[in-house]
């Protein structure tokens, strides 16, 4: 677990599935067709780190899925609450993917971004991250 003041990282469990589909539906830009109980419950059997969830005492905030295929690492789902954004939880998140990314071996990290989500692109450019003209994502190289 990170902490950062008041603020903690830590991998979703089983239990905080349905409490995450509904933070989504307040912090998320958009839906996706896996954004349901047993998708998201399919990514943490299978997957029990990948979603990560910040926390600022106790109370659910922002999320980020840190995927890794054993050769990629994908973003997704960078979520941060409303009333929490500009406090350092985004930050939190990817620095927390980065880690974990780092420590699997990882190399390069992309993230899926909506092209209207100008808030988004911002945030993104802000850790790092650009496009690649010649593809539709985001990415991040984690190491040289």
């Amino acid at each position: 677990m990170a902490a950062m003041n008041d603020l903690s990282t830590r991998s979703a469990t089983a239990a905080d599935l349905d409490e995450v589909l509904a933070f989504w539906k307040v912090a998320a830009e958009g839906t996706s067709i896996s954004d349901d109980a047993d998708g998201v419950a399919r990514l943490v059997e299978r997957d029990p780190d990948a979603l990560i969830l910040a926390e600022r005492k106790g109370v659910l905030v922002g999320t980020v899925i840190a995927g890794f295929d054993g050769w990629r690492c994908h973003l997704y789902r960078l979520a941060v609450h409303p009333e929490q954004r500009r406090r350092g939880v985004g930050g939190a998140l990817l620095a927390a993917a980065e880690d974990r990314f780092t420590a699997l071996g990882g190399r390069r990290a992309d993230a899926m971004v909506l092209d209207r989500n100008d808030l988004a692109q911002h945030a993104w450019r802000a850790a790092g991250y650009g496009p690649e003209p010649q593809w539709s994502r985001w990415v991040k190289h984690l190491t040289d």
